[in-house]
């Protein structure tokens, strides 16, 4: 059973900076990607941003674009996701997401079979 454990988040201005860290309870195989979503209350679960083990490959939601930065350390089994320049808008809870083989739509949700926890990150204006 794969587990993914994250941290990170909190209470911050608008316009500061966090770092959200996600790490599996297992190496991710070559295949493998892992991604971040986030949901408020009442909205579905939308696309942050994925990356591919393999190549390193990274992926965003239109609306984080220039501003977060996903990357991924081999060797701790481990996955960031660097928010800079953060707004009130967003305000949510992250979750880690994994899955052992996925090679396309790593903006699905659906395609992600493994979760964190969740962790809170509120931007206040």
């Amino acid at each position: 059973q794969v587990q993914l454990v994250e941290s990170g988040g909190g209470l911050v201005q608008a316009g500061a900076s966090l770092r959200l860290s996600c790490t599996a309870s297992v190496r991710p195989f070559s295949n493998a990607a892992m991604g971040w979503f986030r949901q408020t209350p009442g909205k579905e679960r939308e696309f942050v941003a994925a990356i591919s083990w393999r190549g390193g490959n990274t992926y965003y939601a239109e609306s984080v674009k220039g501003r977060f930065t996903i990357s991924r350390d081999n060797a701790k089994n481990t996955v960031y996701l660097q928010m800079d320049s953060l707004k009130p808008d967003d305000t949510a809870l992250y979750y880690c997401s994994g899955q052992l083989f996925l090679n396309s739509d790593y903006d699905s949700r659906q395609k992600y079979r493994y979760w964190g926890q969740g962790t809170q990150v509120t931007v206040s204006s």
